[in-house]
């Protein structure tokens, strides 16, 4: 999709050419600010009761009169902060998308247009116009609309220029995470995702490298391999680096996990939802989408992301409850549940992470149900030992409309960890689960500043509009840009 800054003062919005003219009305007196055919069109909706000027309304008009655009939608907002806009946007996006328009221009009435309002409603725009059609010929046809106009006045054109081009990136990297964790198993496999890192690498000029099973051995991975010897499909260690700043700039280095199917292994999970256990490699997909949008930003920061990639299957080379492994670190691993393989693959990743003398290191996984009970869908969970780290993540998250949310890391969760026949076991029961999972990692991480986001909660959605979210990309993005040059 085309994005474009179209310079118009808010008196000239009846002069706009475009299939569709999108109005935002922020606030109450949002009518006063639009130009007498429009101000007119709006107060007739109003006093007939078309239109109730409250959030997450809208009106189609077809045509009105002395308006060059042919078709005209009122949405209202909230008021005008980014995620009020976005939300009025998105309802707009959902009118226009079915109404066969190519270009549609974009206005705020009654309130400024900023960088964050323009990203806001680029992202409203590429999640209206994403339609999943790999596996699925039948699929209706892409939506028209090819080219979305933010209408802004001289005063505003720097900040919306500005928001597109940020939210334009972000769009990108979260359509790339959203594709890959979208695709089934048995095309996204290990192998898939190493093809991508290295199709990112070719467009983009990222440095890639994708270690197999004998390099792995090498390294002394031994937690990763544990979880892979129960599959067939080979398994993949895909090292991607872009290279933005001095080479003495620390990278940030983010991990994703990388399981393309989680059966449970041998702890296996129930038959109900379990299709859905092919986005349990979300956290390498966001790693993917995020270098597709820092090095399209040509950010000047250096980033490094680690993916380690496998299966968890049962079979008779799967490895077994009780069973005990060595971690790349040397820690010992008592594997009390073979589901909680998530961790197992990231901890050999974090040590590996360790070359890099990084900045910073944020692991983004998939990884425990028990964050979906504690918040939902919303807001991912933050865990962080360090608080000016944790409060970065936090800024970009509430930037992104992308949160997150902090939860502790208290010593005490650490007791439930304790293994009489290894350094540690990998879980530690029910309670707290998503905490446990934490300082499990933590484990791992003691010579760099170091974050987890657990995203179970939010990088997929059920239900009608069932499918990968892409998050949290936009979190990410912001956060990286943070350490930008």
């Amino acid at each position: 999709m085309d994005f474009r800054l179209l310079h118009a003062p808010p008196s000239g919005l009846s002069n706009v050419v475009a299939d569709a003219l999108v109005v935002v009305l922020c606030g109450e007196h949002a009518a006063t600010a639009l130009p007498k055919a429009l101000a007119a069109a709006l107060d007739d909706a109003v006093k007939h009761g078309d239109l109730q000027l409250k959030a997450g309304k809208s009106l189609y008009l077809h045509r009105p009169a002395d308006v060059k655009a042919s078709r005209v939608v009122f949405t209202v907002a909230k008021d005008a902060g980014a995620a009020a806009v976005r939300s009025a946007a998105a309802a707009a996006f959902g009118q226009v998308r079915v109404l066969g328009a190519k270009h549609a221009a974009v206005a705020l009435a009654g309130g400024a247009w900023r960088e964050a309002s323009a990203e806001a409603v680029v992202a409203a725009a590429a999640d209206a116009a994403y339609l999943y059609r790999y596996t699925k010929p039948s699929a209706p046809a892409a939506p028209a609309l090819a080219r979305v106009s933010l209408v802004a006045d001289k005063a505003h054109v720097a900040a919306v220029q500005h928001g597109i081009t940020l939210g334009r990136a972000i769009a990108s990297g979260v359509a790339v995470a959203r594709e890959c964790a979208n695709r089934p198993a048995n095309h996204a496999t290990p192998s898939f995702l190493a093809s991508q890192a290295r199709q990112l690498g070719r467009d983009l000029g990222l440095k890639v490298d994708v270690l197999d099973r004998r390099a792995v051995e090498k390294l002394g991975m031994g937690a990763f391999l544990a979880v892979a010897q129960g599959s067939h499909e080979p398994l993949r260690f895909i090292v991607v680096r872009y290279e933005g700043a001095p080479k003495s700039k620390p990278p940030v280095v983010l991990v994703g996990k990388g399981i393309t199917f989680d059966t449970g292994g041998i702890s296996i999970k129930p038959a109900a939802e379990m299709d859905e256990m092919k986005f349990d490699m979300g956290g390498a997909a966001s790693v993917l989408g995020t270098l597709r949008a820092i090095a399209q930003l040509q950010a000047k920061v250096n980033l490094v992301g680690l993916i380690p990639a496998t299966e968890n299957m049962p079979g008779g080379r799967a490895i077994k409850p009780g069973d005990v492994v060595k971690s790349m670190s040397g820690q010992t691993i008592e594997v009390l549940n073979t589901d909680a393989e998530g961790r197992l693959i990231l901890c050999d990743a974090l040590t590996y992470a360790e070359r890099f003398r990084p900045a910073a290191v944020v692991d983004i996984a998939t990884l425990t149900g028990a964050c979906v009970i504690a918040l939902g869908h919303h807001r991912s969970g933050l865990f962080s030992p360090d608080d000016a780290l944790a409060g970065e993540l936090q800024k970009a998250g509430e930037a992104a409309l992308d949160p997150c949310w902090r939860m502790p890391l208290d010593d005490e969760y650490d007791e439930a960890l304790k293994s009489n026949f290894a350094d540690m076991a990998n879980v530690g029961g029910r309670p707290g689960g998503s905490i446990t999972a934490a300082m499990f990692l933590k484990k791992f991480t003691g010579k760099y500043r170091w974050a987890h986001l657990d995203i179970a909660g939010t990088a997929w959605k059920r239900g009608a509009a069932k499918g990968a979210t892409g998050r949290p990309v936009p979190l990410l993005v912001h956060f990286v840009l943070q350490h930008g040059a």
